[in-house]
């Protein structure tokens, strides 16, 4: 919460702008203003509020009528508990009254700038409000055949059916390995192609069945605030937890990603580190 208080732009938006009329009390999926309002409430008390301290009663109230899994006072995450949130926010600021059913196309690569702006679009025309302005941006996600029951054309395996589709996301949920020292090092993870196979097969629309298939995502728009998590925690095979404590270093401020981001078009921002959430201790 203090991290999202001090991101100044939305601190400014619910302090200065009447966002009572952007609240969309007919969406299912919201609130109908509950969720947003009581945030807003909570925003005011901390930068507005006289006293010292502030207890968010009602907002943790509201925050658990949309997603029960906060409710009591066990430890949660912090990143699921901030993804829930500004979903939250957004559906009950979402300027979309009337969704159209709109269907997704499969794109094969051979125009990804105007396949990029159709997607956008698309997704605009469902979802459009103050969140999505400020926290969401574009992947490119490209899924190739590598069924080695069928021969390219050029004599390689696989059929090579190649899919791509441009997805939104809000935060950016980054590996972690052995060689990474620094945040540029997990987002190098990040945009690696990956073989799936065994029980991560891809269907393959054109050989119509499962088959192994390599899959790279790419950061194709970037948005103004960026959210970066960090996956500080692997498994065992036997379904044990335990935390990766490895030191990651971070640029403060002009964080360059132009190298990685792969649209031609749109703006390049450098980014300044401004709040950061971070898990102390053990996994308990």
């Amino acid at each position: 919460l203090q991290c999202l208080s001090n991101t100044i732009p939305l601190t400014d938006y619910f302090l200065g702008y009447d966002y009572r009329g952007e609240i969309n009390r007919d969406n299912f999926l919201g609130t109908q203003g509950a969720l947003v309002a009581s945030y807003a409430e909570l925003i005011k008390h901390i930068w507005l509020g006289s006293d010292s301290s502030y207890i968010p009663e009602d907002f943790k109230l509201k925050l658990q009528q949309f997603a029960p899994q906060f409710e009591g006072s066990e430890q949660q995450d912090s990143q699921e508990m901030l993804a829930y949130l500004l979903d939250g926010i957004h559906e009950d600021l979402n300027r979309v009254k009337k969704r159209p059913y709109i269907e997704e196309k499969d794109c094969d690569g051979t125009n990804d700038e105007g396949d990029a702006i159709t997607a956008w679009s698309n997704y605009l025309e469902r979802n459009r409000s103050i969140i999505v302005d400020m926290f969401q941006g574009q992947l490119r996600n490209t899924m190739t055949c590598r069924n080695k029951n069928k021969l390219h054309t050029d004599g390689k395996s696989g059929c090579g059916h190649c899919n791509v589709k441009f997805d939104p996301f809000m935060y950016l949920s980054l590996p972690i390995s052995d060689k990474c020292n620094t945040l540029d090092d997990c987002l190098q993870l990040y945009c690696e192609e990956e073989l799936l196979e065994g029980d991560e097969q891809w269907y393959c629309p054109k050989c119509e069945t499962h088959v192994d298939a390599t899959k790279k995502i790419d950061l194709w728009m970037l948005p103004p605030i960026l959210i970066i998590h960090l996956k500080r925690f692997k498994f065992s095979v036997f379904g044990e937890r335990s935390k990766i404590d490895r030191s990651i270093r971070y640029q403060l401020s002009d964080w360059d990603l132009s190298q990685l981001k792969k649209s031609k078009s749109g703006s390049y921002p450098l980014y300044e580190l401004y709040a950061i959430s971070n898990h102390s201790g053990d996994v308990r």
